[in-house]
């Protein structure tokens, strides 16, 4: 018998426990892993190869928006839905552009993860009732934007998010470094060229934003 194999990303134990006891309860359906972190969930999706993953969004080492970037650029089989507390607009569309094809709020989960993954199994998009909401908004909103020729809100590379979330996370310039496979020159450039095009003043804004915009958690 063929099982469909997924993997669950949370930082909470607690959440990570009664999500497997919902998909084990899924004929045919195998927890094959469970990650703490981001960057555990990334190498454990290359090693497992799931098909699915339930990924959370506020976790250590490497947030969930990074971490589904890099899952569906190393397995692209993979479909991703993201298991959050958080429906603010801009993270959607964010989550979206990472390659996420499900947004499923907790509150929801108890009755809507099964046929949230289901969806995704046949190749469908997946969003909970207030999050299908949300997309609907932004994308009217959007197009009243482009309509009146307003500015768009300052987008951040993955690269940015990941410097922004070390950052609040408390590094030092050489533990950034190290992480980033860089030099301590290059960091505080990023750090210096971030804060302009933020025009944040200080580590204290930087924590502010990254929290503000689900980065990290407070």
């Amino acid at each position: 018998m063929t099982h469909t194999k997924i993997l669950i990303a949370d930082d909470h134990e607690l959440v990570r426990h009664g999500v497997r006891k919902v998909l084990e309860e899924q004929d045919g359906w195998q927890v094959c892993g469970e990650a703490a972190d981001g960057r555990a969930a990334v190498k454990l999706a290359r090693e497992l190869r799931p098909d699915v993953v339930v990924m959370d969004l506020a976790m250590p080492e490497l947030n969930g928006l990074e971490a589904t970037r890099q899952v569906r650029k190393a397995c692209p089989a993979t479909r991703v839905l993201i298991l959050t507390v958080y429906e603010a607009e801009a993270m959607v569309q964010e989550i979206l552009d990472a390659g996420a094809t499900g947004y499923l709020l907790k509150t929801d989960a108890a009755r809507l993860l099964v046929t949230a993954i289901e969806a995704l199994l046949r190749g469908e998009p997946f969003f909970s009732g207030r999050i299908a909401s949300v997309v609907l908004r932004g994308f009217l909103s959007l197009s009243g934007r482009e309509a009146n020729g307003e500015a768009f809100t300052v987008q951040l590379t993955a690269r940015e998010r990941q410097i922004v979330q070390l950052i609040a996370e408390g590094k030092r310039n050489k533990e950034m470094a190290d992480r980033l496979g860089t030099s301590v020159k290059t960091v505080d450039a990023h750090r210096a060229h971030l804060m302009a095009k933020l025009n944040l003043h200080s580590v204290v804004d930087i924590v502010r934003y990254a929290i503000r915009n689900k980065i990290i958690e407070p």
